[in-house]
């Protein structure tokens, strides 16, 4: 082949060439917006709060005798929002007004806490103070119901395996403030268990101390309390 020819050859090869290359472009990179995601530092913000393990407890009580601890009951030993849905669909779908009519804290208090969830936390927690032979009472905000009957003790007792002679009856003091001061007291209860503000600062008041349980963040008892925000202890995972 004549030089002419190569020539010609790899003239045509190169025009080739770039008539198929692929063209580029630059790719478009979408606006990150202000306020999506975070910073190292703000991932590693903490807040100041006391976190107990149930562990930590039971070495504060180590050698101690026997003393009176008390629950609330609704967020903090039952994950109870699947009764009180069932009872806002029945008697108010849309709106909370059934929590205005007795009928629902009737209804609630004797049989509706079958739909509630002892949570896993709680059942650690009463089965470590049983172990140790604490006297256990709940008090809750609950009214008491119009009837005088109640089947909660009995429920709580079930899930909870509390045997009959160590189950105390459920106290309802309903939701004024102050109004689990008196029994915390009159019990002698040294340990009080709570997910509300409200818990915490009764058992302050009646010379208790409170440990805040978290509330489950899908529980339909809003809005959350900011756990820590009194200076008090927090169960670590005991939002199930």
């Amino acid at each position: 082949m004549s030089l002419l020819k190569r020539k010609n050859l790899r003239f045509t090869l190169l025009a080739s060439l770039l008539c198929v290359a692929p063209a580029f472009s630059a790719v478009e990179i979408p606006a990150v917006a202000a306020d999506t995601g975070a910073t190292l530092q703000q991932l590693n913000v903490q807040y100041p709060i006391h976190f107990i393990s149930i562990d930590q407890i039971a070495a504060g009580l180590k050698g101690r005798a026997p003393i009176d601890v008390g629950f609330d009951i609704d967020d903090t030993l039952l994950y109870s929002t699947p009764a009180f849905f069932h009872g806002q669909q029945l008697l108010s779908p849309g709106s909370n007004d059934f929590l205005k009519k007795s009928e629902f804290w009737d209804q609630l208090s004797n049989g509706w806490d079958a739909f509630s969830v002892p949570k896993k936390s709680a059942l650690a927690l009463v089965k470590l103070h049983m172990d140790r032979g604490d006297r256990i009472w709940f008090i809750t905000a609950r009214p008491m119901p119009t009837t005088g009957k109640e089947t909660v003790t009995e429920q709580l007792g079930k899930s909870f395996s509390i045997p009959a002679d160590k189950l105390n009856k459920v106290i309802f003091v309903g939701e004024s403030k102050g109004a689990k001061v008196k029994d915390i007291r009159d019990h002698h209860i040294e340990i009080f268990y709570g997910d509300a503000d409200g818990d915490i600062r009764d058992a302050r008041e009646a010379g208790a101390e409170p440990i805040r349980v978290i509330r489950a963040q899908n529980s339909s008892n809003q809005p959350m309390p900011r756990n820590g925000a009194l200076g008090e202890k927090v169960l670590v995972n005991s939002d199930y």
